[in-house]
């Protein structure tokens, strides 16, 4: 029985760990040295050095005034004044000097009291007797210098000749004292140096060979765990292959107890799931966008049934195809239709909308849950629309190409009806065929809209429901209040301009003299409304909506509205 890759794993994973601990022991006792070592100078041997240096700094010092003093006294006229200034300064000196040798002698008490390091107290009991040898040194040096002073005022010259010569042998005393106190601090200070250097490199050394131990300890345990484990790799990255090459008939079969057979298994399940859901993407291959049928698979839409929602339903169809049709060849008519669809298709889409189906030259498409926010299906259905007419554009400019002609190309025009409001939505057909589709009265608005753009002149027409959910981003104007074929209801009817920030300033008034003149108009104030339709068309010249109105206007001139007239116009036709 082998043992699971778990198992291998965590044995490299404790070996290494355990070579860690080791290294980070060892690491831990260098470095103790080390910060014995360096605490020993920062806080004991670099101090008393300083405090030594001090001592040797005030007693030459001291000795630079007994020089002044001397020359002063050996002068034909001594300087009273500033032989007690020096004289003052001699001993002042020499107190300080006492002072800090003092300060010293408790410092080195203190050292060896201290038992968290490892000091070398036997120098320092060597300094603990030298540092009193320089006080006394310097205190004889000091007395003899006294006496000196005495022996020149009382004028023996016999006297004074051996106090001096004692002098110096006193000032020599007090110098060799200060220099063997001097060596003895550097050397201990050097050796401390050195022992931690010593250490520092001792613990990188280690650390190498125990690093390098390591890695070769890896590499053996991993290769050994890569031989027991290459086969079964190289059989799931042979059945990985030929499922990329699009065989799901492929199982592989192991005979280990490890991960790889558990990863084994999964993969033979995967791969009989990949062969159940091809099985399903061809039954339902018949749905023309792909996310329908991604999210059936993926149990986001019930595959059966169907449900209220809110949504906005387009339609959009070519003006005139009929007769054009019927002047092209089969092959021109069908090259002429799918690049005219990929484009209206990429404008949907583009706004995250559904293309239903395409009924001969129509276009059905719908915006909702859960495909698009519910806040936000009216306003990007909108944005579609103005997309596709942008794309009408650039589909002109190919006309010439896709005919092979460069004169006498047809005039190609879209009209569009979108609709906002409750639908059914779900899986609709027979079993052999069906489609997720929106079926009810706002479907119905939807393509009875792009059908009145033809008495209205208009490219998109859009109810009033989907200009209120369509937000201020969007542009449009009421054009009338309409009661189309199949609903009682009358609906008013807006159009869609373009974007609210693009609209200029003279755009802009022409709308709003529109508006003036539909409101006199409703209110059969024939001659206001004929003035503020009148202006919108000079801002505007051609805009048909306007001759609509204006044509009405005459014609009610001649025939009013019977008593009661609300305004709305009846759709006669599709």
């Amino acid at each position: 029985m082998r043992l699971p890759i778990s198992f291998k794993i965590f044995s490299i994973t404790l070996a290494l760990l355990l070579l860690m601990i080791v290294v980070t022991w060892l690491s831990v006792l260098n470095f103790r040295q080390l910060n014995n070592q360096v605490r020993a100078l920062a806080d004991w041997y670099l101090p008393l050095q300083q405090q030594v240096a001090s001592v040797e700094i005030l007693i030459r010092q001291q000795m630079v005034h007994m020089e002044r003093v001397m020359g002063n006294m050996d002068a034909a006229r001594p300087d009273a004044a500033f032989q007690a200034s020096e004289s003052n300064g001699f001993d002042m000196r020499g107190i300080n000097a006492d002072q800090i040798i003092d300060s010293s002698l408790r410092m080195l008490g203190e050292a060896e009291a201290d038992q968290t390091l490892e000091l070398d107290r036997v120098t320092l009991a060597v300094l603990g007797k030298q540092l009193p040898a320089i006080q006394t040194a310097r205190q004889h040096f000091h007395m003899t210098f006294r006496l000196y002073q005495i022996e020149v005022e009382e004028g023996t010259p016999r006297s004074e000749k051996l106090v001096r010569d004692t002098l110096l042998r006193e000032k020599d005393t007090v110098d060799i004292e200060i220099g063997k106190t001097i060596d003895i601090l550097n050397k201990l200070t050097q050796d401390t140096a050195t022992q931690a250097k010593a250490e520092e490199q001792r613990a990188i050394t280690l650390n190498w060979i125990v690093t390098g131990i390591a890695s070769v300890l890896g590499l053996i345990f991993a290769t050994l765990i890569t031989r027991s484990l290459v086969d079964s790799v190289k059989r799931l990255l042979g059945g990985t292959r030929a499922v990329e090459a699009g065989d799901l008939d492929t199982e592989i079969r192991l005979t280990t107890r490890d991960e790889l057979a558990t990863l084994a298994t999964s993969f033979n399940h995967m791969v009989g799931g990949l062969r159940e859901r091809e099985h399903i993407r061809a039954t339902f291959g018949q749905y023309v966008d792909p996310r329908i049928v991604q999210r059936v698979l993926e149990n986001r839409l019930r595959a059966e049934g169907g449900e209220r929602q809110i949504m906005s339903v387009f339609f959009s169809d070519l003006e005139g195809f009929t007769r054009l049709c019927e002047s092209l060849r089969p092959d021109l008519a069908v090259r002429f239709l799918n690049r005219y669809f990929a484009l209206m298709s990429e404008g949907v889409r583009a706004q995250q909308g559904i293309v239903d189906k395409y009924i001969g030259d129509s276009v059905m498409a719908f915006w909702g849950p859960p495909f698009t926010d519910p806040a936000d299906h009216a306003r990007l259905c909108c944005l579609a629309a103005l997309d596709q007419m942008a794309r009408l554009g650039v589909f002109r400019t190919e006309l010439p190409a896709l005919f092979g002609l460069a004169h006498d190309l047809p005039t190609v025009n879209v009209r569009m009806g979108i609709a906002s409001g409750e639908v059914t939505v779900g899986s609709i057909g027979s079993e052999t065929s069906r489609g997720y589709t929106v079926i009810g009265d706002t479907v119905n608005l939807a393509s009875r809209l792009e059908q009145a753009n033809k008495f209205y002149g208009t490219d998109i027409l859009v109810s009033a429901t989907t200009r209120d959910l369509a937000g201020d981003s969007l542009a449009f104007r009421e054009i009338d209040s309409l009661r189309v074929i199949g609903k009682l209801e009358p609906v008013k009817v807006y159009e869609l301009i373009g974007l609210a920030s693009e609209l200029n300033e003279t755009t802009r008034s022409a709308l709003q003299d529109y508006e003036t003149g539909l409101a006199r108009y409703r209110a059969q104030d024939w001659d206001a409304a004929e003035a503020a339709f009148g202006s919108c068309l000079s801002a505007m010249p051609g805009d048909r909506p306007v001759q609509v109105m204006l044509e009405r206007i005459v014609a009610f001139r001649q025939v009013p509205p019977e008593a009661g007239w609300d305004g709305i116009w009846v759709a006669g036709s599709k």
